[in-house]
């Protein structure tokens, strides 16, 4: 998404609190949470533009097979049991609420009433705005297009003083927060070259498609829908160990789940892929007819249709997921840098969960007791 116009910085030294490297969704609803809830300053920075990593009425997670109907009924009773409005849908009870929709009679749905969705650039287009609001206080400042090339550090037990870029020296007084998505552990990596520092962070790329009808009229949803199979993101240990050795082939490390969803202009939105491919963004035309596919065994609507009817309506997006092995995302200090915090791995969850991450950083660096447990995000133990 291109950036609207703000408060960019040229070539300075400059202080502040606390320093953000990244600006996605994580790194920027981390600054939003500093600004808001303390009297902390601020700076983003970022190599590209906000969010160019990854980034209704209810939702529905639906199976078509009898043993995926029960793990879903089990899955209902325990968000009832803690205090979650769901509700099992039969096949029957499941068509009544999206017509266009056939799993078979063994299928069936968990709905969630209260779930909602978020347009992620709109969300950041309105925490934008937000955070720029402080500007003129002297509290917040945007870096972007400016790449981090070192971290400067004092004889202090190893504390960070400033962060170094391109064009830039920004001094933090409390903290340097790094949320650069999939970027995170090669950036990391980088930085602490040549240091007595040895941080290898489990934050791999993890590459998705998402196919986008536009103005699409054949059938509408009303619900966010993903079928069961789309959970279970954590590959087998096999796919992690060819890509780790650079032996991955992409049909076998390829995965595509059914995600669909109708936005407020009525575009339908078709997904979803996930694969190890490095940090390759370019879009792959078969991946594309593999997620065309996997919706018509859901929408008998659309085997009727082909997709080269939709060539002048369609596009592609094309995205880089931070993928961590154990499915947790690295949340917390980085125990040989007193002052540095890690926030990223949220992989496909970093609008649901970025409010919740942001208010675990801030309660971390402000020194605060969280609200929650944040032992089983820490980077101690899980990196080597």
């Amino acid at each position: 998404m291109a950036a609207p116009p703000g408060p960019f910085v040229t070539t300075s030294t400059r202080t502040f609190d606390v320093v953000i490297i990244g600006a996605g969704i994580i790194g920027l609803t981390i600054a939003r949470q500093f600004l808001l809830g303390s009297e902390l300053s601020v700076a983003v920075v970022d190599k590209a533009a906000p969010c160019s990593g990854a980034t209704g009425a209810g939702s529905l997670t639906v199976g078509r097979t009898r043993e995926e109907s029960v793990t879903l009924e089990k899955k209902v009773n325990r968000l009832r049991e803690a205090g979650v409005r769901a509700e099992y849908l039969s096949s029957h009870d499941l068509r009544l609420k999206e017509p266009a929709l056939d799993v078979g009679e063994d299928g069936g749905a968990a709905l969630l009433p209260d779930d909602s969705q978020l347009d992620a650039q709109r969300t950041v287009a309105f925490i934008l705005k937000g955070n720029r609001e402080f500007v003129s206080k002297g509290r917040y400042a945007e870096f972007f297009h400016d790449p981090v090339t070192g971290l400067l550090r004092s004889n202090d037990h190893g504390k960070v003083e400033a962060v170094q870029t391109s064009k830039n020296t920004l001094y933090c007084k409390k903290g340097v927060i790094v949320a650069a998505g999939c970027w995170t552990g090669s950036l990391m990596h980088d930085l602490l070259r040549g240091s007595d520092i040895a941080l290898d962070l489990p934050v791999k790329p993890r590459k998705g498609h998402l196919l986008v009808l536009e103005n699409f009229s054949p059938f509408s949803l009303n619900h966010g829908l993903m079928e069961a199979g789309y959970l279970d993101h954590l590959p087998k240990t096999a796919d992690l160990q060819n890509y780790a050795s650079g032996m991955a082939d992409r049909e076998q490390n390829l995965s595509v789940s059914m995600t669909a969803t109708m936005d407020v202009v009525g575009n339908l939105l078709l997904g979803s892929s996930r694969q190890f491919a490095g940090f390759g963004t370019d879009m792959d035309e078969s991946i594309v007819n593999h997620i065309w596919t996997r919706a018509g065994e859901f929408f008998p609507k659309l085997k009727q249709l082909s997709l080269q009817d939709f060539t002048k309506d369609r596009h592609v997006r094309v995205g880089l997921r931070p993928y961590v092995p154990d499915g947790k995302p690295l949340i917390g200090p980085i125990p040989a840098l007193m002052n540095v915090f890690i926030a990223a791995g949220h992989e496909g969850s970093g609008l649901s969960m970025a409010m919740g991450t942001a208010e675990m950083v801030s309660d971390m660096v402000l020194g605060r007791p969280g609200i929650v447990d944040s032992t089983a995000f820490a980077v101690q133990g899980r990196v080597s």
